[in-house]
């Protein structure tokens, strides 16, 4: 069979779509366990999506040019079977060859290079100062609930796998769509869910809850979630929880405090008088 006729029965699109990135989990996805992708499979990847998009963009005729360049190089060398993921994986060499796709070495000098300005919480409107830059480490799984897009950002530039928890589409989508841009998407995914309804699914090393997730609930769904959020917490881990100004307030520093019996507790208040409440969970 020609390389021509082996194309035609090959799906030479799909890149991957930015949109696919905002899911849903279902329960048996979602206890799956969750990791940081390596800088080696992130690599991996962006070299795929350099491929994939450059197909997407050239004429069928290119691509059947360079199966059969790939076909013409194949038959010079000892091979002892010309099978299709081998002719696959020459046509997907030669494009970045064309391409000029940068080696990994070089590739990874210049994502730690980004990774290391992305890492700044000034990067993304913190402070360097603030609650969450100096009490969430830089390793582990957090749980982002209220999804904003700096606190993800920030967390996940720092090493930390990021759940980012929100009923809105919208918001879901420009975090994702942030992540993807500065090269991070692989350490966040998004839910578009609440948490009266959400439950842990692996080991939380940090929590952080901005005013509005707990926004509508009511106290029964309140104490629920907040008792699932503290026995998914490992032993030392910290839980964040901005209450918002004066008046906007839908749950109160006294309500948390009765709830985080046990825990070391504290409260701090920034220039803007929005207050946040500080949990971290005894060490055994």
């Amino acid at each position: 069979m020609s390389m021509p006729e082996r194309l035609e029965g090959r799906d030479l699109s799909a890149a991957p779509v930015v949109n696919r990135l905002v899911t849903s989990y279902t329960p048996n996805t979602a206890r799956m366990a969750y990791r940081p992708r390596s800088l080696r499979h992130e690599y991996e990847l962006y070299l795929e999506r350099e491929i994939e998009e450059y197909k997407e963009s050239v004429p069928r005729s290119v691509l059947l040019g360079i199966g059969d360049e790939a076909v013409a190089s194949l038959g010079k060398q000892q091979q002892l079977a010309l099978t299709e993921l081998v002719l696959c994986d020459e046509v997907d060499r030669i494009i970045s060859t064309r391409l000029r796709v940068p080696s990994y070495s070089a590739w990874r000098r210049r994502r730690l290079k980004s990774l290391k300005e992305f890492s700044r919480p000034e990067r993304w409107g913190l402070r360097p100062d603030g609650a969450l830059a100096r009490t969430v480490g830089h390793e582990g799984h957090v749980l982002v609930a209220g999804a904003d897009e700096g606190t993800a950002l920030y967390l996940a530039a720092n090493g930390c796998a990021v759940t980012a928890l929100d009923n809105t589409g919208d918001i879901l989508e420009r975090v994702m769509n942030a992540a993807v841009e500065v090269g991070i998407a692989g350490r966040v995914r998004g839910l578009m869910t609440d948490l009266a309804t959400w439950a842990p699914d692996m080991p939380l090393n940090a929590v952080v809850c901005a005013a509005a997730a707990f926004t509508g609930l009511t106290l029964a769904e309140r104490t629920r979630a907040i008792s699932l959020l503290q026995q998914a917490t490992t032993a030392g881990g910290i839980h964040l929880v901005d209450i918002g100004a004066d008046g906007r307030r839908p749950v109160t520093v006294e309500e948390l405090s009765a709830r985080y019996i046990g825990w070391q507790i504290s409260v701090e208040r920034d220039v803007s008088s929005v207050e946040t409440f500080l949990a971290r969970k005894a060490v055994a």
